[in-house]
């Protein structure tokens, strides 16, 4: 079996092309999510853990002890508070969308744009397909669900998301610094191999925005005619989503969607009857936000290592992993299961309905 940059490439290259229609992306997305190499990669990685978890040798036995006598209250309520996080991130999606496109004018009058409810269902689709898929398809997947439903250009909708990566990386950031200077003040130590991880990531998605500000249009015209409209269209919907007077209310909404990842995970320490500090939640949820961002589907492998790695620095290492296991089954399982039901009610089920469609016309021209 041989792997070529065009398995890869091939996934984003129709969702540029304004010809293929809903069914067609839909159909080549569910050959390439389903596929063997996606597959054979989860059952490797799956090995890779279990193989992993026998040289540090943890008690499986004891992990699903805890497991099971957790707290369902607690459990669900973490749940809840992980799902209330799309709809923040839903709304603040929206906002970006609506400066972006300029759609208030002087009269306040607004034109249409998807509710808050649809924006966080393209979230939540977005992140089971990346759950499934490499490379983190899923996000531009979300970004052409809400071009074709608001009719605009899949660059200009993709350029939205990179605004809204700045703004999460920035937000992790700072909340890290916070955190871990919490911690080291109680005298407890951690590492900040996060807080450079998060810097640089911000530091380098900056450093792109003020690159684009400078000079993307000047380079860009140097470009093919059909590149330079699509990089126009990108460089549209990242710039002017960056509204100053929008900044405050974005950033309040940043903190609150990534304190509600943070709630999950307390609610899951709850359920299995153990504790931790809030500073140490705090940055064991941000790092799991950072380690997911690895091009894997669902970012399996570093998520599940990382999160057990920070949270035996405080905890014995069958209760980390107990954590780790139960957290990954809403920040995974339960997304594969919901978003999946997303995507087949509201994708596959819609292109399998029959259209309405004009019966064409027969006479003289």
């Amino acid at each position: 079996m041989r792997f070529h940059w065009s398995y890869f490439l091939d996934n984003y290259k129709i969702l540029f092309d304004d010809t293929y229609t809903r069914e067609d992306v839909i159909t080549k997305l569910r050959a390439r999510v389903f596929s063997l190499p996606t597959i054979i990669f989860i059952g490797i990685t799956t090995a890779l853990i279990f193989s992993i978890s026998i040289g540090i040798d943890l008690d499986w036995s004891q992990m699903f002890s805890n497991i099971r006598e957790m707290n369902p209250f607690q459990y669900l309520i973490g749940i809840c508070v992980y799902y209330g996080s799309f709809l923040v991130r839903g709304l603040r999606w929206k906002i970006l969308a609506s400066t972006a496109s300029k759609t208030i004018t002087d009269t306040g009058e607004k034109t249409k744009l998807p509710s808050t409810l649809e924006f966080s269902k393209f979230i939540l689709i977005g992140w089971f397909i990346n759950a499934i898929a490499w490379l983190r398809l899923g996000d531009a997947y979300r970004a052409w669900s809400f071009s074709r439903q608001s009719k605009k250009k899949f660059s200009w909708s993709l350029g939205t998301l990179l605004t809204e990566r700045v703004l999460d990386m920035s937000t992790i950031l700072g909340i890290l610094i916070v955190a871990i200077l919490a911690i080291t003040s109680l005298g407890n130590d951690v590492s900040n191999y996060l807080i450079f991880a998060a810097a640089i990531m911000t530091g380098l998605l900056i450093m792109f925005l003020i690159f684009m500000h400078l000079f993307g249009l000047k380079l860009a015209k140097l470009l093919p005619k059909t590149l330079f409209s699509i990089y126009s269209m990108f460089h549209k919907g990242t710039l002017d989503s960056l509204a100053i007077k929008q900044m405050p209310l974005l950033i309040v909404l940043s903190i609150i969607g990534w304190l509600l990842e943070a709630g999950r995970l307390y609610f899951i320490i709850k359920a299995l009857n153990l504790e931790l500090s809030i500073p140490m939640i705090l940055i064991v949820s941000l790092g799991h936000a950072i380690l997911s961002t690895v091009p894997t589907p669902g970012g399996i492998g570093a998520v599940e290592a990382g999160v057990t790695g920070l949270l035996a620095l405080s905890l014995p290492k069958n209760d980390a992993a107990s954590i780790a296991i139960l957290d990954r089954s809403v920040t995974l399982l339960s997304v594969i299961v919901f978003g999946g039901l997303a995507f087949f009610i509201f994708e596959i089920f819609q292109i399998k309905l029959p259209s309405k469609r004009k019966p064409p016309y027969r006479g003289k021209y």
